[in-house]
Protein backbone atom coordinates (compact mmCIF):
# COMPACT_ATOMS: atom_id res chain seq x y z
CA UNK A 1 0.00 0.00 0.00
CA UNK A 2 2.61 2.34 1.06
CA UNK A 3 4.47 2.13 -2.53
CA UNK A 4 0.94 2.27 -4.45
CA UNK A 5 0.40 5.28 -2.50
CA UNK A 6 4.12 7.19 -3.08
CA UNK A 7 3.75 6.32 -7.00
CA UNK A 8 0.04 7.99 -7.45
CA UNK A 9 1.25 10.89 -4.70
CA UNK A 10 3.97 11.28 -8.08
CA UNK A 11 1.72 10.61 -10.86
CA UNK A 12 -0.76 13.11 -9.59
CA UNK A 13 1.82 15.66 -9.95
CA UNK A 14 3.90 14.80 -12.60
CA UNK A 15 1.66 12.42 -15.07
CA UNK A 16 -0.24 14.67 -17.25
CA UNK A 17 -2.92 12.53 -17.65
CA UNK A 18 -3.34 11.37 -14.34
CA UNK A 19 -2.81 15.05 -13.06
CA UNK A 20 -5.78 16.24 -15.17
CA UNK A 21 -7.89 13.26 -13.49
CA UNK A 22 -6.89 14.07 -10.02
CA UNK A 23 -7.77 18.31 -10.76
CA UNK A 24 -11.17 17.02 -12.21
CA UNK A 25 -12.23 14.99 -9.08
CA UNK A 26 -11.00 18.41 -7.03
CA UNK A 27 -12.64 20.62 -8.84
CA UNK A 28 -16.04 18.36 -8.44
CA UNK A 29 -15.25 18.93 -4.75
CA UNK A 30 -13.60 15.41 -3.70
CA UNK A 31 -11.72 15.33 -0.64
CA UNK A 32 -7.82 14.99 -1.19
CA UNK A 33 -7.67 11.15 0.12
CA UNK A 34 -10.56 10.16 -2.66
CA UNK A 35 -8.87 11.67 -4.84
CA UNK A 36 -5.46 10.18 -4.12
CA UNK A 37 -7.39 6.83 -3.68
CA UNK A 38 -8.64 6.97 -7.02
CA UNK A 39 -5.55 7.29 -8.37
CA UNK A 40 -4.38 4.70 -7.05
CA UNK A 41 -7.13 2.47 -8.63
CA UNK A 42 -6.26 3.66 -11.96
CA UNK A 43 -2.56 2.74 -11.87
CA UNK A 44 -3.47 -0.92 -10.52
CA UNK A 45 -5.53 -0.82 -13.09
CA UNK A 46 -3.31 0.35 -15.97
CA UNK A 47 -0.91 -1.62 -14.92
CA UNK A 48 -3.01 -5.16 -14.92
CA UNK A 49 -3.88 -4.18 -18.24
CA UNK A 50 -0.57 -3.25 -19.18
CA UNK A 51 0.84 -7.04 -18.08
CA UNK A 52 -2.33 -8.87 -19.38
CA UNK A 53 -1.87 -7.83 -22.96
CA UNK A 54 2.41 -7.75 -22.22
CA UNK A 55 2.75 -4.39 -23.23
CA UNK A 56 4.94 -1.36 -22.38
CA UNK A 57 3.21 1.60 -21.25
CA UNK A 58 3.82 4.67 -23.74
CA UNK A 59 1.84 8.05 -23.04
CA UNK A 60 -0.07 7.84 -26.37
CA UNK A 61 -1.04 4.37 -27.45
CA UNK A 62 -1.24 2.96 -31.09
Amino acid sequence: RNAIYMAALSASRHNPDLAHFAERLKKAGKPNKVVLVAVMRKLIVLANTLITKNRIWTPNPP
